[in-house]
Formats: C-alpha cells, structure tokens, sequence
C-alpha cells in the first residue's frame, strides 16, 4: 500500500507521462485495466489545465492557433503542475516558459504578451481594496506628503516590452479590425490595472515607468520623484501623480500613516 505523500508522487509521475508500475499495482482493475484507468485520469487533468491556461493566456492562443498553444501547454503542464486548487492562479510560469520554448522563437514578443496576459488575469482576480485618494492628502502640509511610503493597489503591476504588446493585445481581441502591427515602432510600457468588474492597461511614459517602479520598491513619495527626474525625460510631478489617484493606482496602505501624522500636528 503506498503512503499518501508517495501516491500523490506517483500521480504526478502520471501526469508527467512517467511510468509508475507501483501505481498500477495500486489501482483496482475490471473492465478497464489499471493503466488504462490512469491514462484517462492523465488525459483528464492535461485537458483540464490546458484549457485553464487557454483561459488565462486567450491572447496568446489567438496569435498561434488552438493546435499550437495546446502542444505547447501540454509540454508546460509536464513539467510545472499546479500547487493550488484554484485554476485561475496558475501559470504563473508560462511566460517564462514560452520564452525558452523553441517552436516559438519565431514569435519573439509572444512571451511578452503573455506576461500581459497574466498581469490582466491576476488584477482580475485580485481582492478589491481601498485606494490613496486626494481627501487622504488635503490637510496634510507639503512635507509630509513628500513622505508618505507608496505601494501600488493590489493586482497593479508595470510592464515593460520591447515590442508593441498593446497594439498586439488590442489587434488579437475577438472583433477586433483586421489590421497589421508593425514591430518597428518599438517597445512600450503599461501599468496593468484592476477595475471594478475587469481588468486593463495603460500606456506609460519612461518617466512615469520609472516613477511606479521607484513605487513598487517601497519608496516614498519624494524618493519614486526623484528616480522619475532622473530618467532624463519631461517628468511632471503633479500631473503624473494626479494621474494616477485618478485611475487608483495607489494603494492606501499609508491611510493609518496619514491619520497618526495628522494627529501629531
């Protein structure tokens, strides 16, 4: 009899296509042999997790076709099975893995709008919470709003391409115009944002990018100004940041910061 942790190794074994003879051996047969039994339980959960991926990375399938993003999520699903129940949370690998994927190199962006993919997938499914708005600033001096720590609101992410993976996204999308992207126009960078009931992306600014990244560190306000100056390009303070409370970017894990502040004044 093996033991719950080594069945469950076997399992994934299968799932891997390993021969597990000691499963078979496990496996009550009748009209259906052990192995066959465990081929349909493999071909089960590879369908499963293929479609779960085609679900997530949609963008990506349209680009290469059904045949050719299931071939190559049935290679991801062998090597990097799921270690959560919740179908929506993997494939956090998949860009990754498409990047080193050889039947793709002729596609060199493809793993990059995977990752968009996924930022969309994950802000989608991030937990709603609040974000710094204007009133948490307005009765605080000029000083202390330079030193406010920054975080981005749950599900936020940048992202930085080489290629046009907006334009790309935006051509790739059900009804979309039939309309060619051309790679030569460069790279771009989005900020990848939760919305009430979906997801979405917008167009950076190098100044702006490095700005949300200084964000993304932990820095405060007048720490992620700075990195946004440095880039060289037109950074304006005010509007960048105005910007973004708009579109709730922000989170508002400094609200208590803000209330111990006030009341020290």
């Amino acid at each position: 009899m093996l033991a719950l942790r080594d069945l469950q190794a076997a399992l994934a074994g299968i799932v891997r296509g390993e021969d597990q003879p000691r499963l078979e051996a496990a496996v009550i047969g009748d009209a259906i042999t052990a192995a066959a039994r465990l081929r349909i339980y493999r071909h089960h959960i590879e369908q499963s997790l293929t479609t779960a991926l085609a679900a997530t990375f949609s963008t990506v399938q349209a680009i290469v076709g059904e045949d050719f993003f299931r071939a190559m999520a049935r290679r991801y699903v062998a090597g990097d099975l799921p270690c959560q129940p919740v179908l929506a949370e993997y494939g956090a690998g998949f860009p990754a893995f498409i990047a080193g994927y050889e039947p793709a190199t002729s596609l060199p962006y493809l793993a990059d709008v995977a990752r968009l993919d996924w930022a969309l997938n994950f802000a989608f499914h991030s937990p709603a919470a609040n974000h710094l708005t204007p009133a948490d600033l307005s009765s605080l001096p000029a000083e202390r709003v330079a030193e406010l720590p920054l975080a981005l609101a749950p599900g936020t992410a940048v992202l930085r391409s080489s290629y046009p993976i907006d334009r790309i996204w935006r051509v790739s999308q059900p009804g979309a115009a039939d309309e060619t992207v051309d790679l030569g126009v460069g790279g771009v960078s989005l900020l990848v944002l939760r919305r009430e009931d979906d997801a979405a992306f917008v167009g950076l600014s190098e100044a702006e990018e490095a700005f949300l990244s200084a964000v993304e560190r932990g820095e405060t306000l007048e720490g992620a100004a700075e990195v946004g100056f440095q880039t060289g390009g037109a950074f304006d303070l005010s509007t960048t940041f105005a910007r973004l409370l708009a579109l709730k970017a922000i989170a508002a894990t400094q609200h208590h910061f803000v209330e111990r502040v006030e009341k020290a004044l």
